[in-house]
């Protein structure tokens, strides 16, 4: 008999791995024999044993006759590691219970069909909405080649992200910032935009124990950047990126930043800037911003699987109007800072009829303290995006 328990075990395992096996999947796997787990793994760090292969080491028996419940469909193809599959054959296991369908096409469909050819029994779909929901990311990614992109940020209940005065710190408590670190050791990469640089100097790590710092991503359209910021100074610790206008900069055969403007003291500063540990990416503008949609093309190429923006509110409104985001998360506080001129979370020019909207789908809503998470797919793009 199917046991939904072993998967929800298999769940929590591979959820053990996050933020360590992108570009791959969380995957977990349990093996079960006489109604006793004989083995349990996960895939823990890309270029670790898959979970099958990790569950199979694990084994404190034989696993032969036993069943194996696998978040995901097992692979069949040779990358980091060899077919999960042939582990599976070779290991004398009997039933397979797969949650989720592989869609990438290397596997897709293929890994089960290879199974049952061999006279193994295979049952699919076994709690697959939950399975799903763990690998949001990954079955993006491997569809589109595009980064999966969460747009966070923190607003009072009277939706302002900031004071009159421009003060920020700290809109949310201690909890709510925790999840923040939990979710930046979650995605490959941080974007924000110039401003929050210029007024924050934050450092745009990850301070969760045993997690790990994202590639940090700036767009700074005009190379603003101060060079004894926290992000420059700690460059050559944690991956940077600069983002620039391609009117400003262009690439040589090198990969060194080479000037393209009269300003030659842009040119030093790009030289300086790379000194430090940072690299610079040229982009093509997009209403006199580099564009974020070439950008995310961009490092989707570089195996970047996820995006975290944060950011301020023009950022948020970019990254939206050129339908780049997938998710939202709206942190509120139980405060109210008033005031007409105290930025919102999304500026830009904005849509002019309600039914323009960014459409989003049904909210998951949890208490984080005292304050709120409220967290939704975006489900349709603004009208405006396609007037740009």
């Amino acid at each position: 008999m199917i046991n939904s328990d072993y998967m929800k075990l298999a769940i929590q395992l591979a959820l053990q791995g996050t933020g360590h096996t992108s570009p791959n999947p969380l995957v977990g796997a349990v093996i079960v024999k006489d109604d006793q787990i004989i083995g349990q793994g996960y895939h823990a760090r890309y270029g670790d044993l898959h979970a099958e292969r990790a569950a199979l080491a694990a084994c404190t028996q034989s696993p032969e006759g036993a069943t194996i419940y696998v978040t995901l469909e097992p692979c069949c193809h040779h990358g980091k590691q060899p077919p999960c599959t042939e582990a599976i054959l070779e290991s004398g296991i009997k039933h397979v219970i797969i949650g989720s369908r592989d869609p990438n096409p290397l596997v897709s469909g293929k890994g089960s069909r290879i199974l049952q050819e061999h006279g193994i029994e295979v049952t699919e779909d076994f709690m697959r909405e939950e399975c799903d929901a763990i690998n949001a990311i990954f079955f993006h990614y491997i569809q589109t080649g595009m980064p999966y992109v969460t747009l966070k940020y923190a607003m009072t209940m009277d939706g302002r992200i900031a004071t009159r005065t421009g003060a920020s710190r700290w809109i949310t408590g201690e909890k709510a910032r925790e999840n923040v670190h939990k979710d930046r050791n979650r995605h490959a990469a941080i974007l924000a935009g110039i401003g929050t640089v210029l007024t924050d100097d934050p450092l745009l790590n990850c301070r969760i124990e045993g997690g790990k710092d994202p590639l940090r991503v700036i767009c700074d359209t005009k190379l603003r950047i101060p060079l004894d910021s926290q992000i420059v100074r700690t460059a050559k610790e944690i991956p940077t990126i600069i983002a620039v206008g391609a009117d400003l900069l262009q690439t040589s055969d090198t990969g060194s930043p080479v000037l393209r403007s009269s300003l030659p003291e842009i040119s030093r500063k790009a030289e300086a800037l790379k000194a430090a540990g940072c690299r610079i990416l040229p982009l093509p503008l997009k209403d006199g911003h580099p564009d974020l949609h070439a950008l995310m093309e961009a490092l989707g190429k570089e195996k970047i699987d996820s995006v975290l923006i944060e950011g301020g509110s023009q950022i948020a409104w970019s990254a939206l109007s050129c339908g780049i985001v997938n998710k939202i998360q709206t942190y509120i506080a139980p405060k109210i800072f008033g005031s007409q001129e105290a930025p919102g979370p999304v500026g830009g020019a904005g849509v002019e009829l309600p039914a323009e909207c960014f459409a989003l789908g049904t909210p998951d809503i949890r208490m984080l303290g005292d304050d709120i998470l409220i967290e939704s797919e975006v489900i349709s793009c603004s009208q405006a995006s396609s007037k740009k």
